[in-house]
């Protein structure tokens, strides 16, 4: 699917995904753990990027944990969402595959299941900006839907075509970027989800 189709489906169910998904963090303690541990990995290491942001969910609870976040999304209604839903913070429309973003000038990228759309061949141009905008010590959170095996696997996403991958393949794609994992979680569904959960924490060099 391409950027285009992306956002506008993500447009057309922005208020809703914003309301779904308002709560979800509140029953979900080994991923407000993870996140816990990244703000205190990255917390006066410089700017934090939510990339793939949403309706600024994820931006909030960082801001609350202390953190100079700001929030990146592709749809422009995702965005005005967020800005509603969050006024003291920034959210800016953009695309992970080329971020308006300087070099080196991050000190954290939070990629919340944010990378599930992207086609698997793109994935390496993806990793490779998220490489360029961290800077050296700096800090990576990406969290997916996880499967078994060696390759990615295509599932029927309820907004647009998405992709489960296995850790490992996940974990060497980001090696390939110079992106070293320092922690990972694979955790079973929620009653509300459909797969488990694969999480990757990386540092850069």
């Amino acid at each position: 699917m391409t950027e285009a189709a992306t956002r506008s489906a993500y447009d057309s169910v922005a208020v809703l995904y914003a309301d779904t998904f308002r709560d979800f963090l509140d029953d979900m303690p080994l991923d407000r753990a993870l996140l816990a541990a990244f703000a205190d990995l990255t917390r006066g290491s410089g700017p934090v990027a939510d990339l793939g942001c949403g309706p600024g969910r994820l931006t909030g609870h960082l801001a609350s944990l202390g953190l100079p976040v700001f929030g990146v999304d592709l749809s422009p209604e995702m965005i005005a969402q967020a800005r509603r839903e969050h006024p003291g913070l920034r959210f800016d429309e953009g695309t992970i595959t080329a971020l308006d973003l300087a070099d080196e000038s991050l000190g954290g990228v939070l990629a919340w299941f944010s990378t599930i759309h992207t086609p698997p061949a793109e994935l390496p141009r993806v990793f490779s900006e998220f490489h360029r905008v961290l800077a050296p010590g700096g800090h990576l959170l990406i969290a997916f839907q996880a499967c078994e095996g060696d390759t990615p696997q295509p599932f029927d996403h309820r907004v647009a075509l998405a992709y489960r991958w296995p850790l490992d393949a996940l974990s060497a794609l980001l090696r390939s970027a110079r992106l070293t994992e320092i922690a990972r979680l694979h955790r079973e569904p929620s009653e509300q989800e459909r797969f488990p959960a694969g999480h990757l924490l990386l540092r850069k060099p």
